[in-house]
C-alpha cells in the first residue's frame, strides 16, 4: 500500500525538524534565512533576536551586591548563599552585617560577658548555651532527683511557732495605731470645745 506523499517527512538539516517531504525545500529555504540554533541552549530564534536571547537567557551577569559576574542560571543560588555582601545574621546578638564581615564581628562579639542569673557568673555569649546546661544553679540541675519536699508536720508545727512573735508584733502595732487614733479625735474635739468657750466668754 502506497504511503501518501503528505505523510513522508524529511529531516531540516537547518532545525533538525521533521518537515513533511513535499514542503522540505521551501521549509529550508525559510528557516535558513531567518532562524538561528542558540549555541547555548539549542533553541531555534530569529536571527534578529539571537544576541537579545543570548543576553537575557543565557549571558552572565553581575551581581547586584558585589559586582561579580555570575552564570545567570546561578545568580539566585550565588546571592542567597556564596554573595559575601549578602546580609547575614549575627548568632549573638542579632546583628545584620555583610557575611564577609561575620566572622571577625562573632569573634569580638562572642566574647562579651552576661551575666548568668542562676549562679551570678559572667560567662561568654559564645559558651552561654553550653554554661546554661551545665550551670550547677540552674533549677533544673539543681532539682536533681526528684523527691517530696513537702513539709512534715513537725517543721510546720515549728513554722508556725517562728512565725508567732511577728503576728505578735503586727497585733500590737495595730492596737498602737489605734489607740493613737483615738487619742488625736480625742484632743481635736477637747481642743474644739475650748475654743468654743473662749469664743463664748
Amino acid at each position: 500500500m502506497a504511503i501518501p506523499s503528505e505523510q513522508i517527512t524529511s529531516i531540516c538539516a537547518h532545525c533538525d525538524r521533521a518537515i513533511p517531504a513535499p514542503n522540505i525545500d521551501l521549509h529550508y529555504a525559510h528557516c535558513s534565512r531567518n532562524l538561528q540554533k542558540c549555541k547555548v541552549c539549542g533553541d531555534m530564534v530569529p536571527k534578529r533576536h539571537a544576541e537579545e536571547h543570548y543576553l537575557n537567557t543565557h549571558a552572565p551577569v553581575a551581581c547586584s551586591l558585589c559586582s561579580e559576574t555570575v552564570d545567570r542560571e546561578i545568580l539566585a543560588v550565588h546571592r542567597g548563599e556564596n554573595c559575601p555582601q549578602r546580609i547575614v545574621t549575627c548568632e549573638y546578638c542579632e546583628f545584620p552585617l555583610p557575611a564577609v564581615d561575620l566572622f571577625k564581628h562573632q569573634e569580638v562579639c562572642g566574647n562579651r560577658t552576661e551575666l548568668c542569673h542562676h549562679c551570678s557568673r559572667y560567662v561568654r555569649l559564645r559558651e552561654r548555651h553550653d554554661h546554661e546546661s551545665r550551670c550547677p544553679s540552674s533549677p533544673d540541675i539543681a532539682a536533681g532527683p526528684s523527691r517530696d519536699t513537702s513539709p512534715s508536720a513537725s517543721e510546720r508545727e515549728e513554722g508556725a511557732h517562728r512565725r508567732q512573735p511577728h503576728d505578735i508584733s503586727r497585733k500590737r502595732l495595730f492596737f498602737t495605731i489605734a489607740i493613737t487614733g483615738i487619742a488625736v479625735l480625742l484632743g481635736s474635739f477637747f481642743f474644739q470645745r475650748k475654743a468654743e468657750n473662749h469664743s463664748l466668754q
